[in-house]
C-alpha cells in the first residue's frame, strides 16, 4: 500500500508503444515518489521516458502505449482513499474528475498549447466549468483573481487578450494560472522554463515557490537544467533510457552523486568557473576529423589580413505597429528594435551578444545577414580581398558575400527542409554557387560529414530521422559547405539537452581552432557566452548597453542591467542559490531601476579602458563608472 507520507508514488512503471519496426520500451521498471508540499524533479536527456511518464499519470498516453505497473495517487482532498490510476480508464468520469482538477500539468511549450482561437480567460475558465458548478460571472472572478496572482498587472485585461497577443513569459503564466485554477494537490510541471530568458526563468521559478508555499502544493518538475534542480527540488530522480540511474534528496544528490552518467550531466553543465582553455566533458563527445583540410584546401593562405573581419556603425531599425482599427484607421506607434548599435567583430574571435527575448539580437544577426534592411547604419566586411559595403552589395558582390557569412539557426527542426536527403541539404549551397562538378561537390558533401561526426551512410537519410544535436550539427556543416569567414550563431544550443549542448559547443570550438573561422554568437543563456565568446556585448531595449573582454564582463560588470542578468542565471550549486527575493523586487530592463548614472534622455558609451565600454548618461564621468 501507498505510504501515509506519499501524494503519488509510482511503483515498477512499464510504458511500451508498438511501432512498424516493432515495440520500443520508453519506460523501464521506474519508481518514483513525490511528497505532499515538496518538489520531486524528474531529471534526464530528450527520449529518457520523462514526459512518458507525465503522461502516464495524466492519463493521456496515446493508444500505441501499454503500461504496467502502478501510479498510486492518494489525494488529500479524500483521505484514505488511494486510487491507483493505471487502473482507472483513461476517458472515464473518475479520471475526468482528477485531471485538470486534482493533478494539473504544465506543458512545455505554452504557444502550442494555448487555444490560438480562444482567449486566455475562456481557457482557464474552461477548468472551472468542467470541474465546478460556479456560474460565468463567477468562473471570470476566481480566473482573473489567478491571472492576478501568477503575475499578470490587469488581470481584467489579460482575460480578454488572445495567447499571440502575450510574450513567452507571460504565455508560461498564463499556463500555469490554468494549471492552478482549480488548487490541485499536484502539479505536473514538464520543462517550464525551457527556452525563456534567464530573468523570465527566475521570475517563473519565484512564482512556481510562492504559489506551492500558497496552496500547499506538491510539484513534480520535469527538465534537464541542473540549475532549476538546484533552486527548486527537494527530491531528484534521474533517468537514462526508461530506467532511474539513481534517487535521493537533492543534498545528496548534488554533493555525492554516485552514478557515472549524473556525473558525466554535472560535468558537460558549462559554468562561471571554468577555467581558461577547459572544455566541457560531453557524455558522447564528438571529435573533428581533419577540418583544417575540410573544403580541400587550407583557411589560412598566410596573407595578411586586416585585424577587424566585420564592422558594424549606427544601426538602427524600427517597426511601425498599428494599435487598432482596419483599412488604414487607428493610431500607428513605432518600435525601435535597433537603436543606433556599434560594434566591431575581430578576426578570429568569437563575440557573444546576450539579452533578453525582443532586445534586438536576432533582427541584428538578420540585417547582418541581408533579410532585414535597416532605416540606418552601415556594416562592412573584410576579409583580405578589400572591404566590401554588406548594406549596398548587388550581384556578384553579393554573392561572394553571401558564401563568406554564414548562419545556424535557432530551430534545428525548421531549419533543415523535411523533404530533402542530407546529401541533397548539404550540397545545395555548392550547386546555388557554382562549387565544382557533381563528383567534386560529392566529395565536399563526405568531408562535411565527416568533418561533423556523421556516418556518410546517413547521406540519403532525412531529418526527421536524427535526433536535435545530430540536425544541429548538419546545419552547422551546411553553414561550412561554402567555406565562410564568419559563422552567425544565433541560439544554436538554446534548444537541446545539456549533453548534447556540451557537444555542439566543443564541436563549434574546434572548428574555430581548426579553420580560424570568426563567430558571432547570439544566446541568452550568459553560462554559454561565458564558455564560448573572447568578448561579450549585452544588449536592451534595442542597444548595446555593455561590452568587454568576457573575464571583465563576468567578473566585473558595470552596468544595472549586466548584473541583474548575471544575478538571474541559476547554478547547479547548492551553495549558491538563486536570491529569489533581491530578483523580485527589480526588473532588470525596467531603466528607471538603473540610477541616474544609466537612465537620461541622452546616453553614450564610456570607455573604462581595455575595451570596456558602457552605456552611460553623457553627464557622468568615466572614473565614476569603475568598478
Amino acid at each position: 500500500m501507498i505510504s501515509g507520507a506519499d501524494l503519488l508514488r509510482i511503483e515498477d512503471l512499464r510504458i511500451s508503444f508498438d511501432m512498424l519496426g516493432g515495440q520500443i520500451n520508453a519506460v523501464r521498471g521506474v519508481s518514483l515518489r513525490v511528497l505532499p508540499g515538496k518538489v520531486t524533479a524528474l531529471v534526464g536527456e530528450t527520449g529518457s521516458g520523462k514526459s512518458v511518464i507525465s503522461r502516464a499519470v495524466m492519463g493521456i498516453l496515446p493508444k500505441s502505449a501499454s503500461a504496467q505497473g502502478r501510479i498510486l495517487f492518494n489525494d488529500p482532498g479524500t483521505p484514505g482513499q488511494t486510487v491507483d490510476l493505471l487502473q482507472l480508464p483513461p476517458d472515464g468520469p473518475e479520471f475526468r474528475a482528477l485531471r485538470g482538477s486534482r493533478v494539473g500539468k504544465i506543458f512545455q511549450e505554452p504557444m502550442t498549447s494555448l487555444s490560438p482561437l480562444h482567449t486566455i480567460g475562456n481557457q482557464i475558465s474552461e477548468s472551472l466549468k468542467i470541474h465546478t458548478d460556479a456560474s460565468h460571472a463567477e468562473r471570470r472572478a476566481h480566473s482573473e483573481e489567478m491571472l492576478g496572482l501568477v503575475g499578470f498587472a490587469n488581470p481584467t485585461r489579460a482575460y480578454d487578450m488572445y495567447p499571440f497577443e502575450l510574450s513567452g513569459g507571460m504565455r508560461q503564466r498564463a499556463m500555469i494560472a490554468m494549471a492552478l485554477v482549480c488548487r490541485p494537490a499536484l502539479l505536473i510541471a514538464d520543462e517550464p522554463t525551457t527556452a525563456l530568458d534567464v530573468t523570465i526563468q527566475a521570475q517563473i521559478l519565484q512564482l512556481l515557490r510562492d504559489l506551492q508555499a500558497k496552496f500547499n502544493m506538491a510539484i513534480l518538475l520535469i527538465t534537464h537544467d541542473l540549475g532549476v534542480v538546484a533552486n527548486m527540488a527537494d527530491e531528484v530522480v534521474v533517468v537514462y533510457h526508461g530506467q532511474v540511474m539513481e534517487a535521493g534528496p537533492v543534498e545528496t544528490i548534488f554533493r555525492k552523486p554516485a552514478h557515472p552518467y549524473l556525473q558525466g550531466l554535472m560535468a558537460a553543465v558549462p559554468h562561471f568557473d571554468m577555467k581558461p582553455g577547459e572544455r566541457l566533458k560531453a557524455l558522447r563527445e564528438v571529435s573533428v576529423h581533419d577540418a583544417s583540410n575540410l573544403l580541400g584546401k587550407k583557411q589560412d593562405d598566410g596573407a595578411a589580413k586586416p585585424d577587424v573581419l566585420l564592422s558594424v556603425r549606427g544601426l538602427s531599425k524600427s517597426y511601425s505597429t498599428r494599435k487598432s482599427g482596419w483599412f488604414g484607421s487607428g493610431n500607428v506607434a513605432s518600435v525601435k528594435a535597433v537603436d543606433d548599435v556599434s560594434f566591431d567583430i575581430r578576426r578570429g574571435e568569437c563575440l557573444g551578444l546576450v539579452g533578453e527575448s525582443g532586445c534586438g539580437k536576432t533582427t541584428v544577426s538578420k540585417i547582418l545577414m541581408r533579410a532585414v534592411t535597416p532605416d540606418s547604419g552601415s556594416v562592412s566586411f573584410d576579409n583580405g580581398s578589400g572591404a566590401i559595403d554588406v548594406l549596398d552589395a548587388e550581384g556578384r558582390e553579393l554573392q561572394a558575400l553571401r558564401s563568406k557569412i554564414q548562419m545556424v539557426f535557432q530551430d534545428p527542426v525548421s531549419s533543415l527542409s523535411p523533404r530533402m536527403t542530407i546529401r541533397n541539404i548539404l550540397s545545395e549551397p555548392l550547386e546555388i554557387h557554382g562549387r565544382g562538378d557533381a563528383k567534386e561537390r560529392l566529395e565536399t558533401v563526405l568531408r562535411l560529414v565527416k568533418a561533423i561526426g556523421l556516418d556518410q551512410r546517413a547521406l540519403n537519410r532525412y531529418p526527421h530521422s536524427f535526433s536535435g544535436g545530430q540536425r544541429q550539427r548538419i546545419g552547422i556543416a551546411r553553414a561550412l559547405a561554402l567555406g565562410p569567414d564568419l559563422l552567425i550563431c544565433d541560439e544554436p544550443v538554446s534548444a537541446l539537452d545539456v549533453s548534447v549542448q556540451a557537444q555542439i559547443l566543443n564541436l563549434l570550438k574546434d572548428l574555430q581552432s581548426e579553420l580560424g573561422l570568426t563567430y558571432l554568437f547570439i544566446s541568452h543563456n550568459l553560462a554559454v557566452v561565458d564558455y564560448m565568446a573572447d568578448r561579450i556585448a549585452v544588449m536592451c531595449g534595442g542597444r548595446i548597453v555593455e561590452i568587454a573582454p568576457r573575464e571583465t564582463l563576468m567578473r566585473a560588470p558595470v552596468h544595472p542591467y549586466t548584473k541583474s542578468l548575471l544575478a538571474a542565471v541559476p547554478f547547479p550549486d547548492l551553495d549558491r542559490p538563486l536570491d529569489f527575493t533581491a530578483l523580485q523586487e527589480r526588473d532588470a530592463a525596467d531603466k528607471s531601476n538603473w540610477g541616474r548614472a544609466f537612465y537620461g534622455d541622452i546616453l553614450v558609451p564610456a570607455d573604462l579602458g581595455d575595451g570596456h565600454l558602457v552605456l552611460a548618461s553623457r553627464n557622468v564621468d568615466a572614473r565614476e563608472l569603475r568598478p
